[in-house]
């Protein structure tokens, strides 16, 4: 079973996403519904895990937070969770190149495949898509648009 709330964020507002497991997803205004697919949730802001990621999330946008404590639940290939998983060890305030996380899931050649898995990452900001950039050092497609990702950049460098 999965649950959703919304929670209002300087970046607009988000769509949460839980099981009993974990964070599921963070979903953008305009998010597709093909960018994460989902099965049907009911609405409960009172979920244990949806609570906590809110509180998360206020703190992080308040600059009080810099990682998040949450369990994780999203459903990817094992490719896809290798991927969000080096996302995870990129540190607040930096960004990396889709070739840097490539070899840092040992795929030096799937820069491309990288972008792809970036692209599909189910949980936004929590799990930080927006650290990473194209090799030029240019901001590169990102599912909240590329205001929010330079909106997200500029928050973790103050």
């Amino acid at each position: 079973m999965l649950y959703r709330t919304t929670t209002d964020s300087p970046v607009g507002t988000l769509t949460l996403v839980a099981s009993d497991a974990g964070l599921v997803a963070v979903l953008w205004p305009d998010d597709s519904p093909r960018r994460v697919r989902l099965a049907a949730a009911e609405e409960r802001a009172d979920h244990p895990v949806l609570a906590t990621v809110r509180a998360q999330l206020d703190e992080y946008f308040a600059g009080r937070r810099r990682d998040f404590d949450l369990p994780l639940a999203p459903v990817g290939s094992a490719f896809q969770r290798a991927v969000w998983a080096a996302l995870i060890a990129i540190p607040h305030g930096e960004t990396r190149s889709y070739g840097d996380i490539a070899r840092a899931i040992g795929r030096p050649t799937a820069s491309r495949a990288v972008g792809a898995a970036n692209g599909r990452n189910p949980l936004s900001i929590v799990v930080p898509c927006h650290r990473v950039i194209g090799a030029s050092g240019k901001l590169t497609g990102f599912a909240g648009g590329l205001a929010a990702k330079q909106q997200l950049l500029a928050h973790e460098r103050r």
